[in-house]
């Protein structure tokens, strides 16, 4: 099932998706639009930001079905996604399935991230932030700031792997509403954010 007015932006750790979601926020700061990211801000996502920031450690399938477990939340809970477009938002969300599908499947094997997210809604537009894992992980580092446990060369190298075989699958399987832009996060932040409003220019909110 595709969500309609539902946007999401996927990438690797330092691909620009949480930038551009700022440059969508400020021009869209007096309309209904509703701005979130997972791990969410509730109790599991909490929790899990504590994992990746490597204060606990867990076996990678316990992680899995705690991904799982906060996007659920996310998606059905009294405050979450499906809630806000019912009452006329338009969501847009940094990570979502498709990063449980790269970064996990490494871990675990694919088939767990797999059944664990199979039910859950697709996005109407899926913008993939594509960038050399190298290039991601040097803006990772010029922030100088903690780095989480999935922030490391070899692991950004496989999650970009994976990443660019799941978009591929999605392109080939893809269900009728649902749009699927693949972006070049290596280019300057204001062309990134250009582009981003071209393919977006359908989306009613900004046609207001």
């Amino acid at each position: 099932m595709v969500l309609h007015n539902f946007i999401v932006f996927e990438g690797l750790d330092g691909s620009g998706t949480t930038t551009q979601l700022g440059l969508l926020k400020n021009i869209l700061s007096d309309k209904r639009a509703w701005f979130t990211a997972e791990p969410t801000d509730n109790e599991i996502g909490k929790f899990l930001r504590k994992v990746l920031k490597g204060s606990i450690t867990l076996d990678p399938h316990t992680l899995a079905y705690l991904f799982a477990a906060d996007r659920c939340e996310h998606i059905h809970g009294i405050d979450g996604i499906e809630n806000h477009i019912h009452e006329g938002y338009t969501v847009f969300c940094d990570r979502y399935i498709f990063s449980s599908l790269a970064y996990q499947s490494p871990q675990c094997g694919s088939q767990l991230p797999v059944k664990l997210n199979e039910d859950f809604p697709l996005p109407e537009y899926l913008f993939y932030f594509n960038i050399n894992s190298e290039i991601s992980l040097s803006r990772v580092a010029s922030r100088n700031g903690e780095t989480e446990i999935f922030e490391k060369s070899d692991i950004q190298k496989r999650t970009q792997t994976e990443y660019e075989h799941i978009i591929q699958t999605y392109k080939e399987n893809k269900p009728e509403g649902m749009h699927i832009i693949v972006i070049d996060a290596a280019k300057p932040v204001e062309e990134v954010h250009k582009n981003i409003l071209t393919s977006l220019k359908n989306l009613p909110i900004l046609k207001e």
